[in-house]
């Protein structure tokens, strides 16, 4: 009896330990003059996401409308209580206004400073924190103005010409259109289109479907296997732990190549004296200090689409003679940059591609334009500044953006107590250590800002209705300082490839197009339940 005891009492000592950090913070929001959800063990609010009973997608959607009254609402995500702000002005007031309150993101998959030194993903712009962001933003943010994207451009254009190359001498050796799943194509795209702008490596993921570039990328960005969601689990609700085992959300084979590209890249171009156009240049200017910020032209401010986000102070900051920035740092910033591109860009023309084809009379609309600006350039190759100049292929990838956002949320981390007092009747403490959700897909459907909003209209975006816009409400992009650095590249990249994939091609339904479009379910990223099924058909031109 002595030792079952012996036995039993250190097991409910732990048990109870585990309950206790489980349960500590369930009842942070009772005391607080906001509504908040239900809390089911373990999940927190977040039980019929993580169970896949819905997308992420839709369940931001969800939570945004359970409480349409309201400016901010709470919910547990895992353990931790997270404050979803759903009122456009305390938005705008925390991202940008009260900046300083809220500048990091919260820390996740292996981002906070207790997780290991040796972290790649701990070293990227989006997981630094404090004044190591700030100075990582000012030194990174000279190399995406829109004049450094028009130099990169000529790379972009040729994966293009490429992509579409390719499927035109499918249509001659096979006869007559085919049927392709999109995300699949322009994930090979994006990927190309990276390997040259990031890493300074030139690739073929059409023609060479299983090179290493793209095997090692994919691998990278399989958030559904098992072991990865098993370490997200683990850095929510243990990362001491997780740094004390010396792990990362990557694995050691991927972290090894994507290094040694890198390093092979650089020591190469400073022995021989090596300049291309990328970001690889870039970056190695940016850690001799010799990347400065450029006022940009009168014509570049003019043109900007309307999804792309400005700098902020912070980025436009000269930090003298730049960060001392490692090997390891720089293939971090390469590496996010892969991760954004691979995944978000890919997501973003396949959703876009879904919707031309379903929406023929705006697919129509947008080839007139391609062809016209065809003409104005004299049959010759697309440039940056034309496609600056196109309005309607703006207006179509901006409601792209709006209606499918590939981030349906975003947060921020509270680094210092904040008072929430809007004036009228609400008055609280954000408490510093906690995070905020701002729910961008909810906004982005809700119909008080966007009427109609499961119709896509790309006229809500033109010369005469964007004024009508709230800017506070539309954030596909990030909103603030902490926005995303790589909107004007994303958006360059997504213009060329819908140019000259409809310069040659109609996007056609097929049998085995979903209409409408069902959602895979889970928590990792926007993906389609069945995959977007087009035919690409030849046009005679």
């Amino acid at each position: 009896m002595e030792i079952d005891l012996m036995i039993l009492l250190p097991l409910l000592a732990i048990l109870y330990t585990v309950y206790y950090y489980l349960t500590k913070d369930n009842k942070y929001f009772h005391d607080k003059p906001i509504p908040s959800m239900a809390v089911q063990p373990l999940f927190g609010s977040s039980g019929r996401l993580m169970m896949k009973k819905t997308s992420f997608h839709e369940w931001i959607i969800e939570i945004y409308n359970k409480y349409p009254l309201v400016k901010v609402f709470g919910m547990h995500d895992f353990t931790a209580p997270v404050f979803v702000v759903r009122d456009p002005e305390l938005i705008k007031r925390i991202g940008v206004k009260d900046f300083d309150y809220f500048v990091n993101h919260r820390p996740i998959f292996g981002t906070s400073e207790v997780t290991n030194s040796h972290s790649l993903f701990n070293k990227t712009l989006i997981a630094l924190n404090d004044q190591k962001w700030r100075d990582m933003r000012a030194t990174l943010s000279p190399a995406f103005t829109g004049s450094k994207m028009r130099q990169m451009f000529e790379l972009v254009g040729e994966c293009c010409e490429n992509m579409v190359k390719f499927y035109k001498d499918e249509v001659r050796t096979k006869g007559g259109s085919q049927e392709h799943e999109m995300k699949n194509v322009f994930t090979r795209f994006a990927n190309d289109v990276i390997a040259t702008c990031a890493f300074g490596i030139k690739v073929d993921s059409l023609r060479n479907a299983e090179n290493d570039f793209y095997e090692n990328g994919r691998k990278m960005m399989m958030f559904q296997r098992p072991i990865v969601m098993a370490k997200v689990f683990g850095f929510r609700l243990a990362p001491k732990l997780m740094a004390w085992l010396g792990l990362d959300l990557f694995d050691r084979e991927q972290n090894k190549y994507f290094t040694e590209i890198i390093k092979d890249t650089v020591r190469t171009r400073d022995a021989h004296g090596i300049v291309r156009h990328d970001m690889v240049n870039l970056l190695m200017q940016a850690r001799k200090g010799a990347l400065k910020n450029q006022k940009e032209t009168k014509e570049e401010e003019e043109v900007k689409g309307f999804a792309t986000v400005e700098e902020s102070e912070v980025g436009r900051v000269q930090v003298g003679k730049g960060m001392e920035m490692s090997e390891l740092e720089m293939v971090a910033q390469c590496l996010i940059f892969f991760l954004a591109g691979f995944d978000t860009v890919s997501t973003c023309l396949t959703f876009l591609a879904y919707e031309l084809t379903v929406n023929r009379e705006v697919q129509d609309k947008l080839y007139e334009e391609i062809r016209q600006t065809k003409e104005s350039l004299g049959g010759g190759p697309l440039t940056y500044d034309a496609v600056q100049k196109m309005p309607y292929m703006d207006m179509v990838v901006s409601e792209g953006l709006r209606m499918w956002s590939p981030a349906p949320s975003t947060d921020r981390l509270c680094v210092r107590d904040y008072v929430v007092d809007d004036g009228e009747n609400l008055k609280f403490t954000i408490d510093k250590g906690t995070a905020v959700f701002f729910p961008i897909a909810g906004l982005h459907h809700d119909p008080k800002y966007y009427p109609n909003p499961n119709k896509f209209d790309p006229e809500r975006f033109s010369p005469e209705n964007r004024d009508k816009i709230n800017p506070s409400t539309y954030l596909p992009f990030g909103i603030g300082p902490r926005n995303c650095i790589g909107s004007r590249f994303a958006l360059m990249e997504v213009k060329a490839i819908i140019y000259y994939m409809l310069m040659e091609f109609t996007f056609e339904k097929t049998s085995n197009t979903q209409i409408p479009l069902q959602l895979g379910k889970g928590f990792a990223g926007m993906r389609s339940e069945k995959g977007v099924h087009v035919e690409l058909r030849p046009r005679k031109h």
